[in-house]
């Protein structure tokens, strides 16, 4: 089987300071990214221990860049400048590795949604959704399950209330918004694939995610107005002047 591992850098082991995902500087070596690297290959060992034989994608979800491809064992890389969850077809499963809370959850370790500096909420038709429900849904709605994440444990909490039977691997425990209680590097990789090899061993009990359905609403708020945005007055409204309304029928059309 085929499987999709969805990859972000803050909420993994170690991470607890917006300083340590500010990759643009490549030339620097980021403790964190090596971390992501390895709760990664975590993961693909889960999965591979239970099916030897899968087929495993990896996409780098962090803007600036998360992973080093050279990093990862056994498995296909896709660049963060892809987005390549919108196009799930022929996996049988989606799982989520350093997966961190949507903004504004309390004493969530590096919450945000999407744009840690600029973006106050996401709210899909009106429900408070981060990046992890966002992404589910669109793999959800192409049939495919969301079966782990691996993150935080505000994180772990906001997957469990959008998927129940969803498996986690709670790495670290929020304490503020830079500050965290972290399991060992060792001991969050250890966690981490022997909760893939759970997921992988009941994906098909997991349902795929699909509470949202079209017309899809979706309100941003932002700290500050954008500049410009791609959306014309046919597809979005100001609700003021800092908070924006766009509606479509189609999630693929969403900024997700």
């Amino acid at each position: 089987m085929k499987y999709f591992i969805l990859t972000d850098l803050e909420g993994v082991a170690g991470t607890d300071s917006f300083a340590q995902t500010r990759t643009e500087n490549r030339a620097r070596k980021y403790s964190s990214m090596k971390q992501l690297a390895a709760e990664a290959n975590a993961c693909i060992e889960g999965i591979r221990s239970i099916d030897s034989e899968a087929e495993v994608v990896v996409w780098d979800g962090h803007g600036s860049g998360g992973l080093d491809e050279e990093d990862l064992r056994g498995a296909t890389y896709i660049p963060p400048q892809q987005k390549p969850y919108f196009n799930l077809s022929g996996y049988a499963a989606m799982l989520f590795v350093g997966q961190h809370a949507m903004a504004g959850t309390f004493h969530a370790p590096l919450c945000h949604t999407f744009n840690s500096r600029n973006i106050v909420y996401y709210r899909l038709n009106d429900v408070y959704v981060g990046e992890f429900a966002v992404r589910a849904l669109v793999a959800g709605l192409q049939g495919v399950p969301t079966i782990l994440l691996a993150g935080d444990d505000k994180a772990a909490a906001e997957a469990r209330c959008f998927i129940p039977d969803i498996e986690l691997a709670v790495v670290k425990r929020g304490k503020g918004l830079e500050e965290a209680e972290h399991l060992s590097a060792d001991a969050a990789c250890s966690l981490v694939r022997e909760a893939s090899a759970r997921a992988v061993s009941r994906h098909q009990e997991i349902e795929p995610f699909t509470a949202f359905a079209a017309p899809f609403i979706l309100e941003i708020r932002y700290n500050e107005r954008p500049s410009m945005t791609k959306w014309n007055e046919n597809q979005a409204e100001w609700i003021d002047d800092r908070t924006i309304r766009i509606t479509s029928d189609s999630i693929n059309d969403l900024p997700f």
